[in-house]
Order: structure tokens, then C-alpha cells, then sequence
């Protein structure tokens, strides 16, 4: 058999160390996986004198300095902007390597599958195997709830460090990927959403326990397609549409309704194109929040 006929033989369920251990038998080259903040989740047991190979397996991530070098050499963006593998070449690496994006079930990218080419030579048929291989990780952890909760956390995350100003625009390239992931599965527009809790009239025992983790949780299930944060005891939600102006009905569904049915009030941004104005953004849905709360107009959507 070929090597992608005896990738796709591979059968799932045993496990993501498992498939990596076979793949190397089938590939002759070190494969490794970590996840989207560079930390070391499996790895072929393999001795190489490739430098960032051993970074990686020896301190379980990779130093700013490695990330850096990433980011400049471009990795980090094409990596990004890729919808399969990449081959990623230099004159500064002493092994090319080919790499590739593991999902969870939301879609979320949440892990990197790597192959150095330090054992044996690169040959056209290994792209086609490697693309295979990391299909089927991504079908391995599909189901994993630490992979759906840590996409989740992923998005929080970066949303924290947009509203803290971490990343602006004037910061390196190394936080280019990481905003890129925000933007995948977004339209044209985006808008800011603060949601206030502080009214909510719920009597479930779980949303006394932590309030704005019960009703982050609420509204993701109820619109996937939002990307949320707790942040300063609001929900943040960021959104996007084809259309610079919107209307309720255009983002909230009336059917079954979250808001109405928990007394939640919500504050809207006018739309934006460039994510790192999130927090100007945000600091307007703030204020259009607060204003409409005061008027007592008997309105629950407040639009800047």
C-alpha cells in the first residue's frame, strides 16, 4: 500500500498518541501536536537534532524568542490563512516540516499537528498523507470535551487581551494568528455586545453558583456563531453581519428569546471592520447600556 492508503487504514479511537505513533511507522519522519497557545499535548518518542523540535519536547512549549521567529519568517500567518497543509521552508530552519490545523467540534482551531523532515526526505505523496492524518486527529478529539471547552476559552481569552489592549495594533506579528482565529466564520461587519446580568430574575441553582459563567453558557448554545467573554461582570459578545447597520431582529432571534425570558439587557456597538478598535467598541456599548437602562423606556436592546 502507499502511505496515504496506509494512513487512511488507521483507525480511530485509541487515542491521538496513538495515531501519531503509527503515523511515524508509516511516514519515517517525528510528528508532534500542541495546541494554539504552543503547549505540548503528544509527540513521537524520537531522538533528532532538529533545535525547535528539541525546544518543544524539552520544555513543552516554545520560548517568545521561537514564537518570534514564526511570526517573522511568516509561519504563523500562512499557517493561519491555510485551509490544509503547509510546507513551511527556510533558510533558518535546518528541516523543513509540514504542518496543519486540528478543529474541534464547533470548528474551532484548537491545535497544530507538525512533521519534521529530519529522518527521511520530503516526497509529493507525504502532503497527501499528513492532510489524512490530521483529518483524522481532528476526528479523534471531535468529541473530546476538553478540546470544546478549550476553544471556547481560546476565543475568551484573546477577546480579554483585545479589551486590555495585550494586542493592538502596533504589536508584532506574533499576535496575528491568534486574531485570525477570531475572525474565522465572521462577515464583513463586526459589533460589540455587552449583556447585563445584574437584573436577571432566574431562579436556577447553577446561575446563583456563577452567574456570568450561567449565562455565557446560555448564550453561546443559543447563538454559536457569537464569539463571548466574561469581562468586568458583563458578558461580551462579538459579532458579525454583511450589513453596517443592524436592527434586533437581525441579530436576536424573538422565538425563545434569552434575554426577555431572564431580564437581561444588552448594549450594542455600531459596526466596525478592524478588531483591534474592539475596545472603543466596546466602551460604546458600555455607555448605550447604562443610558438605556437609566431611561426606563421598557426596551431591552440599547443601539449605539
Amino acid at each position: 500500500m502507499s502511505k496515504t492508503e496506509e494512513i487512511k487504514a488507521l483507525e480511530n479511537g485509541a487515542g491521538v498518541q496513538h495515531l501519531l505513533d503509527a503515523a511515524y511507522r508509516i511516514l519515517q519522519n517525528p510528528i508532534t501536536m500542541f495546541d494554539t497557545t504552543y503547549v505540548l499535548k503528544a509527540y513521537t518518542d524520537v531522538v533528532t537534532d532538529d533545535p525547535i523540535w528539541n525546544e518543544l519536547i524539552s520544555t513543552g512549549t516554545f520560548s517568545i524568542k521561537t514564537q518570534e521567529f514564526f511570526a517573522n519568517e511568516y509561519f504563523t500567518e500562512d499557517v493561519a490563512n491555510a485551509d490544509k497543509p503547509v510546507i513551511l521552508k527556510s533558510d533558518k530552519l535546518k528541516y523543513d516540516r509540514i504542518t496543519g490545523f486540528v478543529y474541534n467540534r464547533d470548528g474551532i482551531y484548537v491545535a497544530n499537528i507538525v512533521m519534521v523532515f529530519c529522518k527521511t526526505p520530503f516526497n509529493e505523496n507525504d502532503a497527501a498523507a499528513f492532510e489524512i492524518l490530521v483529518n483524522k486527529i481532528t476526528n479523534e478529539i471531535r468529541n473530546d470535551e476538553y478540546y470544546t471547552a478549550y476553544g471556547k476559552a481560546y476565543y475568551e481569552k484573546i477577546i480579554h487581551n483585545l479589551l486590555n489592549r495585550v494586542i493592538n495594533i502596533n504589536d508584532p506579528k506574533i499576535y496575528a494568528a491568534q486574531v485570525q482565529i477570531l475572525y474565522n466564520g465572521f462577515e464583513d461587519y463586526l459589533y460589540a455586545a455587552v449583556v447585563d446580568i445584574t437584573h436577571n430574575n432566574t431562579h436556577n441553582t447553577d446561575a446563583h453558583e456563577n452567574k456570568p459563567g450561567y449565562f455565557k453558557s446560555l448564550l453561546e448554545n443559543k447563538y454559536p456563531s457569537f464569539k463571548f467573554a466574561v469581562y468586568s461582570d458583563h458578558i461580551v459578545i462579538l459579532m458579525s453581519s454583511k450589513y453596517n447597520t443592524l436592527y434586533e431582529e437581525q441579530l436576536f432571534s424573538k422565538l425563545d428569546n434569552p434575554f426577555s425570558q431572564n431580564n437581561l439587557f444588552v448594549g450594542v456597538s455600531g459596526s466596525f471592520e478592524n478588531i483591534y478598535e474592539l475596545r472603543e467598541n466596546y466602551d460604546k456599548a458600555v455607555a448605550a447600556l447604562k443610558n438605556g437602562i437609566e431611561k426606563n423606556t421598557g426596551q431591552r436592546f440599547f443601539f449605539v
